[in-house]
């Protein structure tokens, strides 16, 4: 079933109608190719989340880029998320160029120069490529995560997407996991604060190479058939004035107002636990930081996109409003229990190492419930921008959208952090944009599940499919 151009302006969306957890499956309905498989398209982007964005996560896992300052790495994370910010609302812009394949495999190319930067630093003390580094990765992963989020948002068939945006996040975990391992195995010796092994950043430079070959495996949108035999399209050749258009009718509407304020929490609370994590605890349990908090992390992005999507409940309304609860509640309680901590913090200042397990267990504890929310929100953040709309079109200007808010929200995190501000502000501040984000979070959940309502068979008939769908994807 095509809709008609009208709901998107240049774009022609094929949306294949699905009531509940069915989906509806042509009996003649050929199977793709494996490499066109929307699956395949998912492991690729997965592969290179894992060699790009995942190998950065590791090295900030260490506590702001495995480095002894805070605050070097704190200015470059600001300058880089700056950049990005600019990047990430011109993705469509280079899509519609270049086409998803390219822009994938190019947004991965700065990363590697990022990681140089790092280890000339830890050698030598020199900061220019550090900064550098910084610039060229804002560049390219702007473009990177606008493209990355839009293909696993836009491909997928609809009663899948939890499990593979959880698969894409498993990917980039995976990153954190391998590249934790590495500097956990060559720094589990070092007891004491200061800076990670240099041979830690020769590993993640070699690894986030592979970026670029992983992403010319995947395939434009046009060429992937999904599971019920339809085809995608995304025509490229749209004039610049009309993807303005678009862009600014999806900027006003409704679910991208109300998700506002949850991706821009997402993306300032990010400078935090790395900075948390490298104030307070010694170098090897920084390395072990790293690796668990990837173990958590896939762990809570899996249940998160288990729970809107296996039919534990046969109404996925109800499976989309009690996840929520459950990712509220726990969101919650960790805050309060970071502010608590950080205040006692602030005084007795600690030097936590698992030698010293009761004091130890406290801090770590607190560290990996962060990560443990901010996987579970991610994934629901992405799972509602899935439900948005089926067409890859809409979803890189979606995930363009809401990713050059959560960056921009990345960078004034990273510039704050880096004046320095005190731990106990910074905690106060991510405790009240929690709170802050919860009514429009919940506001944005039940435009998501009205959808459902809309696109659930209609007893009455008042209302055709079609016509559900096409309001659907209008709002």
């Amino acid at each position: 079933m095509t809709i008609p151009s009208k709901v998107d302006p240049g774009i022609k969306t094929n949306i294949s109608t699905v009531h509940e957890d069915k989906p509806n499956t042509p009996q003649n309905a050929s199977r793709p190719p494996f490499f066109r498989s929307t699956l395949f398209q998912i492991l690729i982007v997965g592969l290179c989340a894992f060699c790009a964005p995942g190998i950065w996560s590791a090295m900030n896992g260490l506590g702001v880029g495995g480095s002894q300052s805070p605050d070097l790495v704190n200015a470059a994370n600001a300058l880089l998320y700056a950049f990005m910010t600019v990047t990430c609302f011109a993705g469509p812009w280079i899509t519609n160029i270049i086409g998803f394949r390219w822009t994938l495999a190019l947004g991965s190319i700065g990363y590697p120069l990022y990681a140089a930067g790092l280890y000339l630093n830890n050698r030598t003390g020199a900061t220019w490529l550090v900064y550098l580094g910084s610039v060229t990765c804002g560049l390219s992963a702007g473009f990177f995560w606008s493209v990355e989020g839009a293909i696993a948002t836009g491909y997928p068939e609809q009663h899948k997407r939890g499990r593979y945006i959880a698969t894409w996040f498993t990917f980039r975990n995976f990153g954190n996991i391998i590249g934790g391992a590495v500097s956990l195995g060559i720094n589990h010796k070092v007891n004491h604060r200061g800076k990670v092994g240099y041979q830690t950043y020769l590993a993640f430079i070699a690894i986030q190479c592979l970026g670029l070959v992983f992403g010319l495996f995947l395939s434009n949108p046009e060429k992937v058939q999904r599971d019920d035999g339809t085809k995608m399209e995304a025509p490229r050749g749209i004039h610049w004035k009309e993807e303005a258009k678009t862009m600014w009718r999806l900027l006003r509407s409704k679910s991208i107002l109300l998700l506002v304020p949850l991706f821009w929490y997402f993306g300032w609370i990010q400078a935090y636990p790395g900075t948390y994590l490298a104030t307070y605890f010694t170098v090897r349990s920084r390395a072990l930081g790293s690796f668990m908090s990837a173990v958590v992390g896939t762990l809570a992005t899996w249940l998160g996109g288990s729970l809107v999507d296996l039919p534990w409940l046969k109404s996925r309304k109800h499976r989309a409003i009690i996840t929520f609860t459950l990712i509220a509640l726990l969101n919650s309680a960790t805050w309060i229990w970071a502010v608590i901590i950080q205040n006692e913090y602030r005084h007795t200042n600690p030097v936590l190492d698992w030698g010293d397990q009761r004091a130890f267990g406290r801090g770590f504890g607190l560290y990996l419930f962060e990560r443990i929310s901010l996987g579970l929100v991610e994934n629901y953040i992405y799972w509602c921008i899935s439900n948005l709309s089926d067409s890859p079109g809409d979803q890189i200007r979606y995930s363009s959208l809401l990713r050059g808010i959560e960056t921009a929200g990345v960078a004034v995190g990273f510039g704050v952090q880096a004046v320095p501000t005190a731990l106990i502000a910074t905690a106060s501040i991510n405790f009240g944009l929690w709170f802050l984000a919860l009514p429009f979070s919940y506001y944005a959940t039940l435009q998501v599940v009205r959808k459902f309502e809309r696109l659930a068979p209609k007893s009455t008939g008042s209302q055709s499919e079609e016509e559900g769908v096409v309001a659907a994807v209008a709002n």
